[in-house]
């Protein structure tokens, strides 16, 4: 069975590598610029254990010609329209595209491009990020997949493409409500974002200045759009993002927060801005999330 990994940053590469050290046949589809650090350096994971060194396959765009049993996507969103075009020949009749990527715009546009039954929905749960030579930190131990198909069924196409996943250092589990379990995500990280940004700090940081109300409207914002979209947040997720968002003295920041403060990009449109315009459609108002879109709009910018 063979998997194609599409981007090889702080997701794809750590999924791709422990797979890779599980014995899975993995490939990496990157970019010439990313090749060379990876052929030069190796695919490295610096976690709580020390660094990992992994020699990684790769391949680039325009050499891509096998097809892949499944298709892991994890880019920004920022990069999807061009990552449509380059899985094309890797798609084939059995391929299962599982994308990573955060919101939801996605799963239309590999719907259009590939047919609704072939794609499933992902959520991943980790916290890595690259640091400046193109390794990979992970922040800490919890890590764990889910997948699933858009219409709840659990076929034996599904059960492959769990188990060719599976035994990689991580848990793999099928949700049987896949797009709920992506909005609740959702709902999560546009919080955390939009409070670390907004605020510009740690939880820690920000509940030390009198922060707690502000994370606490935050949190009532994007609950209910997911609400008013039809997949409300079940009370023991909602106390779960309140306990986290909230805890006094707290390391956490979002990811968001964390590419900002190292000048990078941000997806302010693809957590932000689509969760407002959800919003809108049920007339709900949602001060505290607009002004944080805002201020990374303006950030955005702002960048060369």
């Amino acid at each position: 069975m063979s998997i194609l990994i599409v981007g090889a940053g702080a997701t794809g590469g750590y999924f791709g590598g422990r797979l890779t050290q599980a014995g899975r046949d993995v490939t990496f589809l990157v970019t010439q610029q990313r090749a060379e650090v990876l052929s030069q350096r190796g695919l490295r994971i610096a976690g709580p254990g020390g660094t990992e060194i992994i020699t990684p396959k790769l391949v680039t765009p325009e050499r891509l010609s096998a097809v892949a049993d499944t298709v892991f996507i994890a880019v920004k969103a920022a990069g999807l329209d061009a990552v449509v075009k380059e899985i094309a020949p890797a798609v084939g009749p059995e391929t299962m595209i599982v994308p990573i990527l955060n919101g939801m715009r996605h799963i239309d546009a590999l719907n259009q491009a590939f047919g609704r039954g072939r794609v499933l929905g992902g959520v991943a749960v980790l916290a890595t990020q690259l640091d400046g030579d193109g390794d990979i930190r992970q922040l800490n131990d919890d890590v764990s997949l889910f997948i699933g198909a858009q219409d709840r069924q659990r076929t034996p196409v599904i059960e492959r493409t769990a188990a060719e996943l599976s035994g990689a250092g991580f848990p793999v589990a099928i949700s049987d409500d896949i797009l709920a379990a992506m909005w609740y995500k959702w709902a999560f990280i546009a919080a955390a974002g939009a409070l670390t940004c907004l605020l510009r700090g740690t939880v820690g940081e920000i509940m030390a200045v009198g922060g707690e109300d502000v994370a606490r409207g935050i949190i009532e914002e994007t609950n209910s759009i997911a609400g008013a979209a039809g997949y409300p947040v079940p009370d023991s997720q909602a106390r779960q993002a309140t306990q986290i968002l909230t805890a006094p003295g707290s390391p956490f920041t979002s990811s968001m927060y964390r590419d900002l403060q190292q000048g990078r990009p941000v997806e302010v449109e693809t957590i932000l801005g689509d969760l407002i315009a959800e919003g809108r459609k049920a007339n709900l108002r949602t001060p505290l999330l607009e002004a944080a879109t805002v201020a990374l709009r303006v950030y955005v910018n702002r960048l060369p």
